[in-house]
């Protein structure tokens, strides 16, 4: 590889020449003027021509490489000790011999620590190999619990555990999809006509509002404004998020959920583009046939979701608008908000389990939705 190029000083022209198998150590005055040239010649534009650019930029790079400096340890020593004081090791296991100071650490008591270990176990479980053993997946599921239950940062996660910081946030991301993938079709069931049945039995026990499927509302997700994003992901109150959408019981679990829509969006749009919305047109979520209200003589009512006024009149049953109401109306807006604070409550419980959600999530859009 041979170029040439101008010299602004003295307007010579200086001859670099790179070779396969040549000491570039003993090159070190070509790259000075090398440099001196890209950044003081007047006529760099016009003299070189776009490969003369190139090898320029390759000459640099190479350079680079070069001259980086090799990694000081195989394995850093404050790694290398995680077997003997890591937080794993030395906190652990006598947590687990107190029940309140365990629940407390992973926001979950002990027997339910054991049952997810169980369900996960195999799918978190890694070869071993004659360099070094993998971590556990008891480990595993520590680092992402105590990262979901107390909000701290990976690097706080890195110095406690003695892990290092990129296999931190793949330990994460990875137990967060295989706890999905394991528990998704056992903590929301298929939603069925007897399943609504059901629901609406709870709301009228509990809520005092009949012919009710479910309360709908949706929580925004605070997270750090991710690259080349501009304000898709900016929302009504002035900060950066993501948007979940539920669907809550009496019981204030959750019966579906919609992740991931940018914060911009409308309510009534993120509930239009799920999949709840779409199986309700089609008829694959099928309702229960509509019932006369309890006490009533009037025909009979449809069953209903129950939301604020962000959504659109479709399935779905929100307040009255306005200041001066009747005194029916203002009747029908206080038992419509009776049922619909069971999902506030659900998000407020939520939050407060896991306190991950109180602060800004710093992760990649895929890892967050995830």
């Amino acid at each position: 590889m041979e170029f040439y190029f101008q010299n602004s000083r003295d307007r010579s022209f200086v001859r670099l020449r790179s070779r396969r198998g040549c000491d570039y150590r003993s090159q070190t005055w070509r790259l000075i003027i090398a440099r001196r040239a890209v950044k003081r010649s007047v006529e760099f534009q016009t003299v070189m021509d776009t490969h003369q650019k190139r090898a320029v930029a390759l000459y640099f790079l190479h350079r680079r490489i070069k001259e980086r400096r090799p990694k000081r340890f195989w394995i850093h020593p404050l790694i290398a000790e995680r077997d003997r004081y890591g937080l794993f090791v030395t906190l652990i296991n006598d947590l687990k011999k107190d029940e309140e100071k365990f629940s407390n650490y992973f926001r979950m008591s002990v027997c339910s620590y054991l049952e997810l270990l169980r369900k996960t176990e195999t799918a978190l479980q890694k070869q071993h190999t004659n360099m070094r053993d993998p971590i556990s997946p008891e480990e595993m599921l520590a680092v992402t619990l105590r990262y979901l239950a107390s909000g701290t940062s990976m690097h706080d996660l890195h110095y406690t555990f003695r892990i290092g910081h990129t296999p931190i946030s793949i330990i994460v991301r990875m137990t967060c999809e295989k706890l999905w993938e394991v528990l998704m079709f056992e903590c929301f069931p298929v939603i069925t006509t007897e399943l609504l049945e059901e629901i609406k039995q709870k709301f009228y026990k509990y809520a005092n509002f009949p012919n009710c499927v479910g309360a709908i509302d949706c929580k925004h997700i605070r997270i750090i404004k991710p690259d080349n994003s501009a304000s898709t992901y900016y929302n009504y109150k002035i900060f950066f998020s993501f948007v979940l959408m539920a669907v809550v019981d009496a019981d204030y679990c959750f019966v579906f959920v919609d992740i991931g829509a940018p914060g911009s969006n409308a309510d009534s749009t993120i509930f239009k583009n799920t999949t709840l919305w779409n199986a309700l047109n089609s008829n694959s979520i099928k309702l229960p046939n509509e019932k006369i209200l309890p006490g009533s003589t009037l025909p009979p009512v449809p069953y209903v979701f129950v939301a604020d006024e962000a959504f659109g009149l479709h399935q779905n049953m929100r307040p009255y608008g306005g200041q001066f109401l009747s005194v029916q109306k203002r009747v029908f807006n206080y038992r419509l908000s009776r049922a619909r604070r069971y999902v506030e409550c659900a998000f407020g419980i939520l939050s407060n389990k896991w306190r991950i959600l109180n602060r800004a999530l710093d992760v990649s859009i895929n890892t967050f939705i995830n």
